[in-house]
């Protein structure tokens, strides 16, 4: 059994923080599980480009608001809490926060946990 907690989780190298957002993963591909599982804060005031090409990923708001807004087609999702969102086509995509969102996120294949954004807004692939 793996049991931890997010303030454990935060004070230590599990918490990643980029231009406009922080994670803190919780459970990553050295756990073994097939998943990683992440609690993410998206900044407010802030729009980010993300297209993971090589992960798919779940995105649940447990607080704050936003919008996200796939780039293929110019639709525009509203994100508040409660709202879950699943990027099962590699979607591209704009998150915008415009207040500050928790999000819990899980991703598979799992991250290993260092991974910030390439310039394409991507996730490397680790082997």
């Amino acid at each position: 059994m793996i049991v931890r907690t997010l303030a454990e989780c935060e004070n230590s190298e599990r918490r990643v923080v980029a231009q406009n957002w922080e994670s803190t993963r919780m459970l990553l591909k050295d756990d073994n599980m097939g998943f990683s599982f992440h609690i993410t804060t998206i900044y407010a005031n802030t729009e980010t480009h993300i297209w993971y090409k090589n992960h798919l990923e779940s995105v649940y708001c447990i607080s704050g608001e936003g919008e996200i807004q796939t780039l293929a087609d110019g639709k525009v999702y509203p994100i508040k809490p409660g709202t879950l969102y699943i990027l099962d086509k590699h979607d591209e995509h704009l998150l915008r926060g415009f207040s500050e969102m928790k999000m819990a996120c899980v991703f598979n294949p799992p991250l290993s946990g260092k991974e910030v954004h390439d310039k394409d807004g991507v996730y490397p692939l680790e082997g």
